[in-house]
C-alpha cells in the first residue's frame, strides 16, 4: 500500500467524523480551543485505536466483526441523534452539549470508528509490516483530528444559518448515517 493509499484510507474512514463533528459543531456554535484539542484528538485517537485493534485481531475475527458491527454502528449513532434532537427540542437549561462530556465523546468516535475495526482486519491481510502499519496508523490519527476541526469549524458556520434548528437537523443526519451503514450491509 502506497503512502498516497494510506491516506486516501484515513480519508474515507473519516467521513463519518466530519459529519459527527460538522453536526456537532452546528448545534454548539463556536468551540473553544480546549473543546477543539479535546474532540479532535479524541476523535483522531479512538479511529487510530480502532484500526490498530482490528489489525492486531487479525484475519480470524472478520466474519465476527461482519456479523454486526453495523448494528452497533447503527444503535449507537441512533441514540446520539436522537439525543441531540430531544435537547434541541427542549427549552435551554445550561449551555454546553454533549461532545465536550467525555462519555458522550467517546461514544460517538466509537460509533464513528466501527468501519476502521473492519478496515484494520483487512491490513493484517495485507502483511505491510509493523513499521507500515504504524505509520498507516499515526496517518489516520492526524487526518481524522484534522478532519474532526474542519467539521467543528463548518459547523459552526452552518449554526449561523440553522439557529435553534441546528439540534433538530443535526440528530437526523446522525440517524441517517446509521440508517445508511445498516442498509449497507443488509441490503448491499
Amino acid at each position: 500500500m502506497s503512502y498516497l493509499e494510506i491516506f486516501l484510507l484515513a480519508l474515507g474512514l473519516c467521513a463519518d467524523t466530519l459529519a459527527v463533528t460538522m453536526a456537532f459543531g452546528a448545534t454548539k456554535g463556536r468551540v473553544p480551543l480546549a473543546g477543539h484539542l479535546k474532540i479532535d484528538l479524541t476523535m483522531g485517537f479512538i479511529q487510530a485505536a480502532f484500526t490498530a485493534l482490528g489489525w492486531a485481531l487479525g484475519a480470524a475475527c472478520l466474519s465476527l466483526i461482519e456479523a454486526f458491527d453495523h448494528w452497533i454502528a447503527f444503535g449507537l449513532l441512533l441514540f446520539i441523534g436522537v439525543k441531540m434532537i430531544v435537547e434541541a427540542l427542549r427549552p435551554k437549561e445550561e449551555e454546553g452539549s454533549d461532545l465536550m462530556n467525555f462519555g458522550p465523546l467517546v461514544l460517538a468516535g466509537v460509533a464513528t470508528s466501527i468501519d476502521a475495526l473492519a478496515v484494520g482486519i483487512s491490513l493484517a491481510m495485507l502483511e505491510m509490516g509493523l513499521a507500515k502499519n504504524i505509520v498507516t496508523f499515526l496517518v489516520i490519527f492526524a487526518v481524522t483530528a484534522a478532519v474532526a476541526a474542519i467539521g467543528l469549524i463548518g459547523g459552526g458556520k452552518f449554526q449561523k444559518v440553522l439557529g435553534n434548528r441546528a439540534g433538530i437537523f443535526a440528530g437526523i443526519i446522525l440517524i441517517a448515517i446509521g440508517i445508511k451503514i445498516l442498509l449497507e450491509h443488509l441490503v448491499f
